[in-house]
């Protein structure tokens, strides 16, 4: 379930604060070919599951960028704003790789607010890190610190 916050001062409040972890996706040849169609990355190690068993990964993986992808997909799970008047993307820091997801694969996300500053007409710019979590991996397949604005 997704943490709640109604305000820009609860936002502030909740540096440090672990959101949890959202409920497991597993990875399929189908979301690895649809993001290869939408992006244009066509590279065997990804779409080839034939040639991929002879490659590194005994098996395709799924793009880095699909991996980063997910956070969009997992942080609603995990925070909830309530109240907004708007809210944009930010943008991202400190993204990286740290394993790669074969097809497959479970993965889910895990987030943590990083930071909180008081933006210019009762916002806040949040960071949340999210970690792309990989069953039965001691590493994450993407570590991403998301950057909202918020205006209550």
């Amino acid at each position: 379930m997704a943490q709640a916050f109604n305000n820009a001062a609860a936002v502030q409040a909740a540096v440090g604060q672990d959101l949890g972890t959202t409920d497991w996706l597993t990875i399929t040849q189908e979301r690895i070919d649809t993001f290869a169609d939408a992006t244009g990355d066509h590279q065997w190690i990804h779409v080839d599951p034939e040639r991929a068993k002879d490659g590194p990964f005994g098996k395709t993986i799924a793009h880095g960028f699909l991996t980063l992808s997910l956070a969009n997909l997992f942080l609603p799970q995990l925070v909830e704003y309530q109240g907004l008047k708007m809210g944009v993307n930010y943008g991202c820091d400190k993204v990286r790789f740290p394993a790669p997801v074969p097809v497959g694969a479970r993965v889910r996300g895990h987030g943590l607010v990083v930071a909180a500053e008081p933006v210019k007409g009762d916002g806040v710019q949040v960071t949340v890190r999210v970690s792309v979590q990989i069953e039965g991996s001691d590493k994450p397949g993407c570590v991403v610190d998301t950057i909202s604005r918020l205006f209550f």
